[in-house]
C-alpha cells in the first residue's frame, strides 16, 4: 500500500468518528470552560499529549489552564473544571484523579470513545468522540490511534469554535504564546 493510501485510512477513519460525534459538544464545553475558576486536564499517555494541546489552546485564548502532574500546577478546587481523556475511561490513575476532583467540589468531564465507564459514572459530563462500534480494529491504525487523532481533531475544532464565538483575534493569543522557547 502506498502511503496516500495510508493517508486517507487516517483521514476517512477520523472523518467517519468526528461524523458520528454529537454536533452539540461544542456550545456544552465551551459553557463548563467559562463556568469554570480554572481548568485541569489529564490524561495518560498518547491522551495526556492530546491533553497538552488542548491545555496550550486554552491557555492562549485566555483561560487559566493547569496540566495535571506538572511540578507547578496547584491543587484542584471547588469550582474548577477536571477534564480527563481516556480512550477506556478506566485507566487507574484518571480514576484516582477523578475521585480527588469530586471530593474537593470540583466538575469533572470525560472525552472518552465509551460512554459508560469508571470515571464516566463519576463524571459531571461524558463527552463520547463518535460510536463505540467504530473503534473496531483498524489495521494500519494500532492501540488507541483511532480515539487520539479523533479526540485532536474534535478539541481543535472546539477551539476554533471558541475563538471564533468569542472573537478572540489572533493577535492576542500571540501575545500569550510562550516567549522563551
Amino acid at each position: 500500500m502506498d502511503q496516500h493510501k495510508h493517508q486517507r485510512l487516517v483521514i476517512d477513519k477520523i472523518s467517519e468518528i468526528l461524523e458520528a460525534t454529537d454536533g452539540t459538544y461544542a456550545d456544552k464545553l465551551v459553557e463548563m470552560f467559562d463556568n469554570a475558576n480554572h481548568i485541569f486536564i489529564s490524561g495518560a499517555g498518547r491522551s495526556k499529549l492530546v491533553g497538552n494541546f488542548l491545555g496550550m489552546r486554552l491557555m492562549h485564548s485566555g483561560y487559566t489552564v493547569y496540566m495535571v502532574g506538572e511540578i507547578v500546577t496547584p491543587s484542584i478546587q471547588a469550582g474548577d473544571l477536571l477534564i480527563v481523556i481516556s480512550g477506556s475511561g478506566e485507566t487507574e490513575q484518571l480514576v484516582a484523579f477523578t475521585k480527588k476532583a469530586k471530593d474537593v467540589g470540583a466538575k469533572v468531564v470525560l472525552i472518552s470513545s465509551r460512554k459508560e465507564s469508571t470515571i464516566g459514572d463519576l463524571a459531571d459530563g461524558v463527552f463520547q468522540i463518535g460510536k463505540q462500534e467504530l473503534y473496531k480494529k483498524v489495521k494500519g491504525m494500532p492501540m488507541g490511534t483511532v480515539f487520539e487523532l479523533s479526540t485532536l481533531c474534535f478539541l481543535e475544532a472546539i477551539v476554533s469554535h471558541l475563538i471564533h464565538e468569542k472573537g478572540i483575534p489572533e493577535e492576542k493569543m500571540r501575545e500569550r504564546h510562550a516567549n522563551m522557547e
